[in-house]
């Protein structure tokens, strides 16, 4: 097996200042794409680009002109984009009911989960098509295909899902394959804050996997690497959870939970 199937591509990652997009950014870099990072947080980014040997850019992908010049900018200054990796998100906060979520916080929800993810990749798989070759990954959630009381994440993650197929099936004769993430919880730094602060409770988190685990940063960036290489070059459109068996195993606390481990 190849140690580095990415030797002279270029990625570009967005949210890759920390958790899931610098993870993502990380692996890349191992096996041998030249790394782009994009985020808000550019002091974070600059630093981790420079540990990478790559290079940082500071973006809010909310802003759809930004986002734009910035990919004309880099396709200047470095050549065709080969990868890209749309990570940039928030979460939403509180789980309360769907009265009591402030607009002003679903609307920030919508436009940097959705309407980013459908500017960055408008910007920079458009001109993967007309190149013809690329290849996408975005980041959805396991709350895109259950149900959960997180009224603006969720949905958005969900049309993220539905934005991924129209995108494969848009792009499909043009050699650009683009595929979707979508991961149970995470240990991320904002999650492990959920813990600290008595938000979240670690083990039952845990419990509702059918493995008992919370997924690593490097675990979902693992499944990205995997759908961008080759190796999974008659893929395209698809939704892959990368959750410990989440999906499968919350079901069972109808029938008292999952059966305890046989070894």
């Amino acid at each position: 097996m190849n140690p580095r199937p990415f030797e002279q591509q270029l990625a570009v990652i967005t949210g890759a200042a920390s958790g899931i997009g610098l993870a993502c950014a990380e692996l890349l870099a191992e096996r041998g794409a030249k790394v782009l990072l994009l985020d808000r947080q550019i002091d974070a980014a600059q630093a981790a680009a420079q540990r990478l040997g790559g290079r940082a850019y500071e973006i809010d992908v909310a802003d759809v002109e930004q986002v734009q010049a910035l990919a004309e900018r880099i396709e200047a200054e470095h050549g065709p984009v080969d990868l890209l990796i749309s990570a940039a998100g928030i979460i939403q906060g509180a789980a309360v009911p769907p009265d009591q979520v402030p607009w002003e916080q679903y609307n920030r929800v919508f436009e940097i989960n959705l309407r980013g993810t459908s500017a960055v990749c408008a910007a920079f798989g458009s001109r993967m098509a007309r190149r013809g070759r690329g290849s996408i990954v975005n980041l959805a959630s396991i709350s895109a295909m259950r149900s959960t009381p997180l009224h603006a994440y969720g949905p958005m993650k969900a049309a993220i899902v539905a934005l991924t197929e129209n995108l494969a099936a848009e792009w499909g004769r043009s050699g650009v394959r683009v595929n979707c993430l979508s991961p149970g919880p995470v240990l991320t730094p904002a999650l492990q804050a959920a813990f600290d602060q008595g938000q979240r409770d670690r083990p039952t988190m845990a419990q509702n996997a059918a493995s008992g685990k919370i997924s690593s940063t490097r675990e979902v960036a693992q499944a990205a690497a995997f759908l961008l290489s080759d190796e999974a070059s008659a893929i395209t459109g698809v939704n892959l959870p990368v959750d410990h068996g989440w999906l499968v195993a919350t079901s069972w606390a109808t029938f008292g939970g999952l059966r305890p481990a046989q070894c």
